[in-house]
């Protein structure tokens, strides 16, 4: 298990008779931000709070660093840092307050609590706040407070929990650029059902659907996991719909303007050449054709239905 930071090995677990995840398998090896997703209710935060000790599986076992989770949960528990979707904020507290407290929590010395809680801070963007009650900051300064605290100790692994949720645009922005810049020196799991938010940040992706990881692999293969199924033709002829509609494995035709047509062909079978062949033997002066990839939306709901 050398170099691998988490290892989820038959990962099952049940509430009451209903069982939420079955059979979970993968590993995360080195750093980086890594995408478990899946629709609400696919069995994310299960999984999630499995991994970092807050539930105990019904079957399985999850390794943080070669660590049994199930064996040794407060040495593996040291490793990973964890932000909810609603973070663990005392509102009445200042920040320099707070962080104190979390770093108390997580076992810290006494005499290096002000210095990781200044480090954090620092790395948080949140130093000029220190003196502030949380409940007076913004939703991205709150939310920047529970990812401070979810690495105080300094885990070599952060789980954060849709750690974009509710906020604005530009607090977007500034968090996906936190969550970077943690990922530069430890692993990351981010979780989410927003596939723009995966597609910014995430080098690989795990995707869990009805209990079931129904996808492991890059962000690349999941952006091609569906072959195209569409192309945009200039065919310069002008040919009538008609005409397109006896092209080989074109099932539907859409006329953009002018010469250009939208062919949308049968993705069970290679079209493409075809196509090309045929519009070239019947002088219809193609120019230009692209294909059109499926949409992130087109292959989640496409996996949802494994």
């Amino acid at each position: 298990m050398e170099n691998v930071v988490l290892k989820v090995e038959n990962l099952s677990h049940r509430y009451s008779v209903q069982w939420a995840i079955k059979d979970i398998n993968f590993e995360i090896p080195g750093k980086g931000i890594f995408g478990l997703l899946g629709s609400n209710g696919a069995g994310k935060s299960t999984t999630m709070n499995i991994m970092c000790g807050v539930l105990r599986p019904t079957q399985g076992n999850v390794w943080i660093k070669g660590i049994s989770m199930t064996e040794h949960a407060v040495e593996a528990k040291r490793y990973i840092g964890f932000l909810p979707q609603n973070p663990p904020l005392q509102m009445e507290l200042t920040v320099n307050e707070y962080l104190s407290y979390c770093a108390g929590l997580r076992d810290i010395p006494k005499k290096e609590v002000q210095k990781a809680v200044d480090r954090v801070m620092e790395r948080c963007a949140i130093s000029h706040f220190k003196k502030r009650m949380i409940r007076n900051l913004s939703g991205g300064y709150r939310q920047r407070v529970g990812i401070a605290q979810a690495i105080i100790h300094d885990p070599d692994f952060v789980v954060l929990d849709e750690p974009t949720n509710g906020l604005d645009p530009n607090q977007i922005l500034e968090i996906r650029r936190l969550v970077k810049e943690i990922a530069e020196e430890r692993t990351v799991m981010l979780s989410t059902h927003i596939l723009s938010e995966v597609q910014a940040l995430c080098n690989d992706i795990r995707m869990i659907e009805q209990g079931r990881v129904v996808f492991a692999g890059t962000v690349d293969e999941f952006d091609n996991y569906l072959a195209p199924s569409s192309a945009i033709a200039t065919l310069m002829a002008m040919p009538t719909r008609n005409e397109l509609l006896k092209l080989p494995g074109v099932i539907k035709v859409e006329e953009l303007g002018g010469p250009r047509y939208r062919l949308f062909f049968d993705r069970s079978i290679d079209a493409m050449e075809q196509i090309v062949e045929t519009c070239v033997n019947q002088g219809w002066r193609l120019t230009e054709i692209n294909i059109e990839k499926s949409s992130l939306n087109e292959i989640f709901a496409e996996l949802s239905k494994k």
